[in-house]
């Protein structure tokens, strides 16, 4: 499979730029061959635009994620809509099957090439540190699992690599591709280089983490998208300019590492 992130430049509550952003994006990376398209965190509203997330808000049938949908079918290639906010009132009312809450969520959405939804994935671990996200939104409790060309794909989000447990019940369900979309800022660049690595590493898996570019009243996002293998070799990486990156997803490269050096194996409760 031919994974691509597109790692888009993000204006704070510039909604309708932004999501043309990402659907020009989605058609480069179909026209270079790509199988699925990744999306960043909150890529159309912002992640730090936190003043704009109940005006932005919308269920899972809202326009945002409408639109990519149909960019998924009209290019013929699966897409990982990062995440939005998403009113998990208006997903009740339209049947779209949210947790037993009310409020706000950071959800993540995977579309086949058809522009069906097949996963959903409510971001689990919110983020307090000099930021609203905690105090805004509603945890999500489920896994977002789907196969896309024959590969198990897992979603996880940003603040989630600090959680290594969590990565470790994809694997037990597996998952062989984790792609976190993020909006990861300086200066934990240190951060954003290791923890993704260490999550491929622990679990012998690939970890694609795809973040947006752009600035905010207090926050600049870092880039520098990457796709690390099995062994945590990055195999495709980004500066810290808008662009999209390609890399080859193989399941049997998993499969080698796991039977050649046999650490999930040897893990014991």
């Amino acid at each position: 499979m031919k994974l691509a992130l597109a790692q888009l430049r993000i204006e704070p509550a510039a909604s309708e730029a932004n999501l043309d952003r990402a659907r020009e994006a989605i058609h480069r990376a179909a026209r270079a061959g790509a199988d699925l398209v990744a999306l960043p965190e909150l890529f159309a509203v912002g992640y730090f635009a936190f003043d704009a997330y109940e005006g932005s808000a919308e269920g899972l049938d809202g326009p945002t994620l409408a639109a990519i949908g149909t960019a998924a079918q009209r290019n013929d290639v699966a897409v990982l809509a990062g995440s939005i906010v998403e009113d998990l009132t208006a997903t009740e009312a339209s049947g779209g099957n949210p947790p037993a809450t009310e409020g706000l969520a950071n959800t993540a959405v995977l579309f086949d090439a058809d522009g069906r939804r097949r996963a959903c994935y409510r971001k689990r671990h919110l983020f307090g540190h000099e930021s609203r996200e905690a105090d805004l939104l509603t945890p999500g409790e489920t896994a977002g699992i789907a196969e896309v060309d024959e590969v198990t794909v897992g979603i996880t989000t940003c603040y989630d690599l600090r959680f290594p447990e969590q990565y470790r019940s994809l694997l037990d369900r597996g998952v062989e591709l984790v792609i976190v979309p993020s909006a990861w800022p300086y200066p934990r660049l240190e951060h954003w280089q290791v923890l993704p690595r260490a999550r491929a590493i622990e679990n012998l898996t690939y970890v694609a983490a795809v973040n947006g570019v752009g600035s905010f009243d207090d926050a600049t996002l870092l880039g520098r998208s990457t796709v690390y293998d099995p062994w945590g070799t990055p195999i495709t990486a980004a500066g810290d300019e808008p662009t999209v990156r390609t890399a080859e997803i193989d399941p049997a490269t998993v499969e080698s590492v796991r039977d050649s050096f046999p650490a999930v194996r040897d893990w014991r409760e």
